[in-house]
């Protein structure tokens, strides 16, 4: 007998289990009275079991989440299958309603970190989609356009992954078996919606349709994915929806939920509770029938509305003119990266004075602000016509991926008739050259500028080496540098920057920068690393020195920088070029090794460059200088590129012989050789036999 009762009590023991394990496996709510749920922020069930997100209060949330977790153990398949009725309410029929709700798996009920508006109470502006409290799915049925989400422009049906912008998503609509067509549908309706997730371990399926059609065959959203990649073992299942400006009212009906297809129990359509209808425009009333229009009245209502008409399309007109683009068949694959023309001009109050932050030769440059307190750049160029436009835009547009942190963010562009809009990431801290060059601004201490130095080699040698194509700048120099938050050297300025080919003409491309960065061969034989070097080693002796390249009102003497530099080195006094403002707050070997390693850079041979990457370990003082002197081939002599006529090419004071100075003229390409074997030999020569006679040598 007591071996039949502990017989009973195991079995029931087991039923027990089973009945639980069933109920944590699944569930049904035909409206929400007696529902176990977990609500926050707008979310309330009303009288009725009608479960109501969102109101009519602006910039808010509202979640609702089964308050268990389901186990998603990954060792074993990863499935689950629900239906839902909802119901999305504009305040007035045909009114625009504030973006929308979603249906959410998410390892925690917790998302106060998130925000309203576009981002559905689910994610955020800076959500790490690594972190394991970003590890979610939601299938979002949002109502507003959100063009950085790369969404379209109407109401659609989103698959989110870690992410607010959607892998995969489709207008509203449902596919009609007997039409054999999709039948839009409009979710703004204020009529209930019937919505399918089905996921089988491999194929994620979201189909919708009207309350009275049964499911249809084929479903909206249909995306393979692993979501073993993403669930963690316990995972909570409910809905999430936010307001913006505008507002609309959210409800659920109705919900079924099952790891298991086959246990998923059916909706009661005739249980669920009603939602509100959208509030209709009060229609006019009736106009008593003897009543009599005169014709005069006729008259002037016809002549106002003709009025009205024509105001409309004055602004209308005004405003197409206004914020009137250029675009072309070929833009469309650079769509994400194209910025509206009418959204630069509010963030910049119409391009105000006020906001100008910069003037050069090229454009303007203007702070703006985007939604969401994102601070831009705006650089405005002129163009001619489309001469060249549609290889500049697909530069700009590859140049935005590059990924460096020494590298200002190219965001992307903007085209409106002569003009041409470069957005970048905003810099708080401005250039460098206004730290260098303008008074009121404190001049940068010696290790903010070896820091800045560093930061800037970086950057130029990732553009060689590790983007690809190479990237040629073409235009270093201190007013392109600069300065984020923490005053971290960022490389800017994109305006003239080329994908480098090293097979290419060269010498067919035109040679573009500023006077006293250009390399001397740029007229000849055309832009490549060794011109950038050549930029780099001008702007290490500018940022050394305090002043730029060329200043033509300093005495004839010091007047050009390379070649100052290198007569205070012949003079033994190659510390003496230094930034008097720097005092005592430096290491003299550290800054003669800079100084040194500008001239180097600049050697008028660009074979004797040395390339970034050996400038970054220089710097680092990771690898020695070579052995130079002010005496070595090439070191100090300037040439004076003129970007009028390449017979401006001129030298300076230098060491080299005079037989040989002709051969540092631009020079056919078929001497190079010979040019080269010259200098090298001459610089032996000097090397080997320092005592020898060489009376020949001459100074131009």
């Amino acid at each position: 007998m007591a071996f039949r009762l502990d017989l009973v009590l195991i079995f029931s023991c087991f039923h027990l289990i089973c009945v639980s394990c069933q109920q944590e496996t699944r569930f049904v709510y035909n409206g929400f009275d007696q529902a176990d749920l977990f609500i926050d922020g707008l979310a309330k069930i009303l009288p009725g079991g009608l479960l109501q997100l969102t109101n009519d209060t602006k910039l808010q949330t509202g979640h609702a989440f089964f308050n268990k977790p389901f186990d998603f153990n990954t060792s074993s398949s990863i499935s689950f299958y629900t239906r839902f009725v909802c119901a999305l309410v504009p305040p007035k029929l045909g009114a625009e309603a504030g973006h929308g709700m979603a249906f959410v798996v998410s390892p925690s009920m917790n998302l106060s970190h998130a925000y309203p508006t576009q981002y559905l109470g689910i994610f955020n502006s800076s959500t790490n989609v690594t972190s394991s409290s970003s590890q979610l799915l939601a299938i979002e049925l949002d109502t507003v356009e959100t063009t950085e989400f790369k969404e379209p422009d109407e109401a659609h049906v989103g698959i989110d992954v870690n992410n607010p912008i959607s892998v995969d998503s489709a207008l509203p609509s449902y596919f009609s078996s007997a039409l054999r067509k999709n039948i839009t549908i409009n979710i703004l309706s204020g009529e209930p919606i019937q919505v399918w997730v089905d996921y089988d371990g491999l194929l994620l399926n979201v189909s919708l349709a009207p309350i009275e059609i049964e499911k249809p065959n084929q479903p909206l959203l249909s995306r393979a994915i692993n979501l073993s990649e993403i669930f963690q073992e316990n995972m909570f299942v409910g809905f999430s929806a936010a307001t913006g400006k505008l507002t609309s009212n959210q409800y659920i009906l109705g919900w079924s939920f099952s790891r298991s297809k086959e246990l998923l129990q059916p909706l009661d359509i005739s249980k669920l509770p009603k939602a509100p209808l959208p509030e209709d425009e009060q229609a006019p009333l009736p106009r008593d029938g003897h009543d009599k229009v005169s014709p005069l009245l006729i008259g002037l209502v016809v002549l106002l509305v003709i009025l009205v008409l024509v105001v409309i399309g004055g602004l209308y007109w005004y405003r197409k003119n206004k914020y009137a683009e250029v675009r072309d068949s070929w833009e469309k694959e650079y769509g994400p990266h194209r910025f509206s023309y009418k959204s630069l001009y509010k963030a910049t109050n119409g391009f105000s004075k006020d906001f100008c932050v910069g003037k050069g030769g090229f454009g303007e440059v203007y702070k703006g602000t985007l939604p969401l307190s994102r601070h831009i750049a705006v650089k405005r160029l002129s163009h001619d016509a489309e001469q060249g436009m549609k290889q500049f835009v697909a530069e700009v547009v590859t140049m935005g991926s590059l990924q460096h942190r020494n590298l200002v963010p190219l965001l992307g562009y903007c085209r409106r008739k002569g003009e041409l809009l470069l957005v970048s990431e905003y810099m708080p801290n401005g250039s460098l050259d206004q730290y260098l060059f303008q008074n009121q601004n404190p001049s940068p201490s010696w290790s903010q500028r070896i820091s800045i130095l560093k930061d800037i080699a970086s950057a130029l040698h990732y553009l060689h080496t590790g983007a690809s194509p190479p990237v040629l700048h073409r235009d270093i120099k201190a007013s392109n540098v600069m300065l984020d938050s923490e005053y971290n050297g960022r490389l800017g300025d994109f305006g003239m920057a080329k994908f480098h080919d090293p097979k290419a003409n060269l010498s067919a491309t035109a040679a573009v920068g500023t006077i006293g960065y250009m390399a001397p061969e740029l007229i000849t034989m055309g832009a490549s690393t060794k011109t950038d070097v050549y930029a780099f080693g001008a702007f290490l002796l500018e940022v050394t020195c305090g002043r730029r390249p060329v200043e033509p009102e300093l005495p004839v003497e010091k007047q050009y920088l390379l070649k100052w530099v290198c007569e205070c080195w012949q003079q033994a006094s190659l510390l003496g070029a230094r930034d008097r403002r720097l005092r005592g707050e430096f290491l003299p070997e550290e800054v003669e090794m800079v100084l040194k390693l500008g001239l180097l850079c600049t050697n008028a041979v660009p074979e004797s460059r040395p390339s970034m990457g050996q400038v970054v370990q220089y710097l680092s003082q990771d690898l020695p200088l070579p052995d130079i002197s002010p005496y070595t081939p090439g070191i100090g002599a300037f040439m004076h590129v003129s970007m009028e006529a390449s017979s401006a090419i001129c030298f300076e004071k230098t060491w080299i012989p005079k037989q040989q100075q002709q051969l540092l003229l631009p020079q056919p390409e078929t001497n190079l050789k010979r040019v080269k074997f010259q200098l090298i030999s001459q610089w032996l020569l000097e090397l080997f036999d320092p005592e020898g006679d060489h009376s020949e040598q001459g100074r131009i």
